[in-house]
């Protein structure tokens, strides 16, 4: 099957397929020699937009992505090509973080890595704490100017940094950010509090990710089911114990999904994936598939429309707004962080 380029980015006019494929793990958990052939695999099906970022193997993923658009069968100028800036490259700690300093360097590392002469979309990886706002957004819109990039975006922004960020842009004359990334899922939904009311009272296109939660939603997840191991256990500890209560209460739900789905002929994966793309706020889900069958898999769920029946039934499940672990927003949220909270003598 192919994929039409039926969805917009929020304000653009951009016009982008419902999937988008990411390449985190292109040149870390997949060798290049596999990786190659499931990017033009997924062009081939009609996926026009392509997302990576400096960070994903210390530049290894752009690399790969570079080669295979390089070889791909659809011109450069038909692809939305995206990558990200901030995670730190290298032992140096300069080379991380928001900073004009590191941007300007950051976008041309990409570039070259990419072999391209622009980035469709350019997006900030994180927020940075310890860099001012204005200074970014004043680095991103003379990229624009500057032909380098075409757009630019934030990745797992909360809503206060959106609402600021576009009132930083208004106030300076500058462009204000036009996508986010951020994670949503049937088990992940707390973007549907905030998040998704300002994205869209701004006209901010969507680029979700994590339909299948690190695996939970992949099916393997089950009440009784011996538990699936996954390669991403030990870079966040606590997510996938389920020792742990609120894995516990993540498990119940994964389950309840599981035969949710199979009651309604379908595979959880497909539920998963549509309930994503149903939701107005989001643009295109970004996939990850490690192999041709995964691939598939997710090109089917696009064919996959949810009734109201059904979405009541996944609100009973899993409440709008649910978020069952903090760590499942992207981010560590530092006013929760142990030192936020401590309280403070006053003289």
């Amino acid at each position: 099957m192919s994929l039409e380029l039926t969805r917009r980015l929020g304000r653009t006019g951009v016009r982008v397929s419902p999937l988008t494929l990411g390449t985190m793990n292109f040149g870390r958990w997949a060798k290049e020699a596999d990786s190659i052939p499931i990017i033009q695999a997924a062009i081939e099906a009609g996926v026009n937009v392509i997302d990576t970022a400096d960070a994903y193997g210390a530049g290894s993923s752009e690399k790969i992505v570079g080669k295979a658009l390089r070889k791909a069968s659809v011109p450069r100028e038909d692809l939305f090509l995206a990558t990200k800036f901030h995670g730190q490259i290298g032992e140096n700690p300069q080379h991380a973080g928001n900073s004009r300093r590191w941007i300007t360097q950051a976008v041309e590392d990409s570039l070259r890595r990419l072999g391209t002469d622009y980035l469709d979309l350019y997006q900030a990886h994180r927020p940075d704490p310890d860099t001012d706002l204005l200074e970014t957004l004043h680095t991103l819109n003379d990229l624009i100017r500057q032909g380098k990039i075409r757009y630019y975006g934030t990745s797992v922004f909360p809503a206060h940094q959106q609402v600021e960020a576009h009132w930083l842009a208004e106030k300076h004359g500058l462009i204000a950010p036009h996508t986010e990334q951020l994670p949503y899922s049937l088990l992940v939904r707390g973007a549907e509090r905030e998040v998704f009311p300002v994205v869209e009272k701004y006209g901010v296109g969507v680029l979700s990710y994590g339909p299948l939660v690190a695996g939970w939603l992949s099916g393997g997840y089950r009440i009784g089911a011996e538990q699936p191991t996954s390669a991403r256990a030990d870079l966040i500890p606590g997510r996938f114990d389920l020792a742990a209560e609120r894995n516990q209460r993540k498990l119940a739900a994964a389950d309840a999904l599981a035969r949710l789905a199979e009651e309604n002929g379908l595979t959880l994966i497909e539920l998963a994936v549509a309930f994503a793309l149903n939701h107005p706020a989001v643009s295109s889900v970004i996939i990850g598939p490690r192999t041709a069958d995964h691939l598939e898999s997710y090109l089917k769920a696009t064919t996959v429309e949810l009734s109201d029946d059904v979405l009541d039934r996944i609100d009973e499940i899993v409440d709008p707004g649910t978020q069952f672990l903090e760590r499942d927003t992207g981010r560590d949220t530092p006013s929760l962080q142990p030192d936020a909270l401590r309280r403070r003598r006053h003289a």
